[in-house]
């Protein structure tokens, strides 16, 4: 067994401290990582306090992360020691369901594994990227083909980047579209970027009139204050798509009245609480649909990452020392980050 210094929520009501892990030794199929950087995510934040109810604790958080490979099982054949590589949200599926075998491991119906807080279904605890190495199978490693100079920027694509790409990828989301993004936070500005990267027209819808100068530099065409119903009025029945990025409920029915006959809004911000009802007229005249998209798949969360570095994408992100963890997530509850913590792991040390 590989003992390595962590950072861990022992309980709902204490702040993430320092604990020592125990990772398995690496099995033939195995990729060891060193951490390098880990990416706070606002789900890190839902399960150190048991947000959402299922927190196995001690929980060590964390689920973006980059670092390189210092060994490899004997059956591994695409990574070598010295290989930057990545691990995500998951590290296990059943490989043998429909969605395992279509590559969607994430809607693994036995459950997929998480980087931190076990299987979905319940199981045997997992420790995330809050720590200092990792041991995954190779299947669910990531490469990295970023310049190392970047690998801070980069962690967030394992989760935000992710998130964001496989909706505008399902739906479809290119030139001559136009797509909103509602809330500019870690999701949705990875959610400008990449929109703006696949060539539609990107309107960003936030409540701040603060973020307008950084949603355009960003990439966003057109900003629109949502809460303003002269302006939201202008862009009624206009949208071919909306990503809606915001964790925390809010009123539907003003988004779904963006969007053209057959327009869809995808949901990818998780709230606490559901979301009030939407009005069923609002679907029903002019065939809209609203739908749900979670993470992505192993292999498309590698086309993802070689999106992101053909074209220089990544991030916006501040680092900080692992020590600073409770400070951040406190930070962000007031959306006051632009736009995603990454812990720089060698100051866990």
């Amino acid at each position: 067994m590989i003992r390595t210094k962590a950072y861990a929520a022992q309980g709902a009501a204490t702040p993430l401290a320092p604990f020592e892990i125990e990772r398995r030794d690496p099995g033939p199929d195995d990729v060891q990582i060193r951490i390098l950087y880990c990416g706070v995510c606002h789900s890190d934040l839902h399960t150190a306090r048991n947000e959402w109810h299922n927190t196995l604790y001690p929980s060590v958080p964390g689920h973006e992360i980059v670092g390189r490979v210092v060994a490899i099982g004997r059956d591994v054949t695409r990574f070598r020691e010295g290989d930057l590589a990545g691990v995500g949200c998951m590290v296990d599926s059943c490989g043998r369901c429909a969605s395992c075998g279509d590559g969607l491991e994430q809607y693994c119906e036995r459950g997929f594994t998480g980087t931190y807080n076990g299987p979905v279904f319940g199981g045997e605890n997992t420790w995330g990227g809050y720590s200092q190495t990792i041991v995954v199978r190779e299947s669910f490693v990531l490469r990295i083909r970023h310049d190392e100079r970047q690998l801070a920027a980069v962690a967030p694509l394992l989760c935000a980047g992710i998130t964001t790409y496989s909706p505008l990828r399902r739906w479809g989301v290119g030139p001559g579209q136009t797509v909103g993004v509602v809330g500019l936070g870690g999701l949705g500005h990875m959610g400008v970027k990449l929109a703006r990267a696949m060539g539609a027209h990107v309107v960003l819808f936030t409540t701040s009139r603060g973020k307008v100068a950084d949603a355009e530099r960003l990439g966003a065409h057109e900003v629109c204050i949502s809460t303003d119903d002269a302006q939201m009025a202008r862009h009624a029945n206009r949208l071919d798509f909306v990503l809606n990025t915001v964790a925390a409920p809010h009123v539907l029915d003003r988004y779904l009245a963006l969007l053209k006959r057959d327009g869809t809004m995808t949901l990818v911000g998780a709230p606490a609480e559901p979301h009030p009802s939407p009005d069923p007229f609002a679907l029903i005249f002019r065939r809209r649909q609203i739908a749900g998209s979670l993470i992505g798949g192993i292999r498309e969360t590698q086309e993802m990452l070689d999106f992101c570095a053909e074209r220089g994408l990544v991030s916006d992100v501040e680092t900080i020392r692992m020590d600073y963890v409770n400070d951040a997530y406190e930070r962000m509850l007031k959306s006051d980050v632009k736009y995603r913590f990454v812990i720089d792991m060698a100051t866990l040390a």
